[in-house]
């Protein structure tokens, strides 16, 4: 059976507004680095690496690499095991990230919502709709209050047979 790995990682930057960057992690949440608050807290001096960047010319270098964020032009020479000089591009672990940003107010919409929103105008209670879409009411509770991810199948079957709806995805 294939583990789940836990690893905060970067899949993409969504947006740089100034020294803030959006971006979305593999848990799919949208979350912002505030790199000015980042800084400060740091205490970055003329003599960090990072200082390079609070130009803000530099700053919009950044770009995704190995699911973190990446300044090419900044670089950092280490030492190898052969005592040879290699440079890599400044980075900052991605779950050093995910702890440092701020989850960004959800307007994500929620099945949840969605569900229990639909189920309420159907005249339903959650154990009539459970029972219609072969699950069980506490399951229903824990999707309807957020309390849960759901999985395509299941909310096709809700939404199909527990509803009677058609459920359509459209994706712009």
């Amino acid at each position: 059976m294939r583990q789940k790995l836990k690893i905060p990682r970067i899949i993409k930057i969504e947006k740089i507004d100034g020294f803030v960057i959006q971006c979305m992690f593999n848990n799919g949440e949208s979350r912002l680095l505030d790199f000015k608050k980042i800084f400060n807290k740091w205490n970055v001096s003329s003599d960090d690496l990072e200082y390079k960047l609070l130009d803000l010319k530099e700053f919009k270098k950044v770009n995704l690499r190995n699911f973190t964020l990446s300044w090419s032009n900044i670089e950092i020479e280490i030492k190898n095991e052969i005592g040879q000089i290699e440079k890599y591009p400044y980075e900052i672990g991605p779950d050093v990230l995910f702890q440092l940003s701020e989850q960004m107010d959800s307007n994500d919409i929620k099945l949840g919502s969605i569900i229990k929103s639909a189920r309420l105008k159907a005249g339903l209670t959650q154990e009539q709709l459970a029972m219609r879409s072969g699950t069980t009411r506490f399951y229903i509770s824990r999707i309807e209050n957020n309390k849960t991810d759901v999985e395509m199948s299941t909310f096709r079957k809700i939404i199909e047979a527990g509803l009677g709806k058609q459920l359509k995805l459209i994706i712009e």
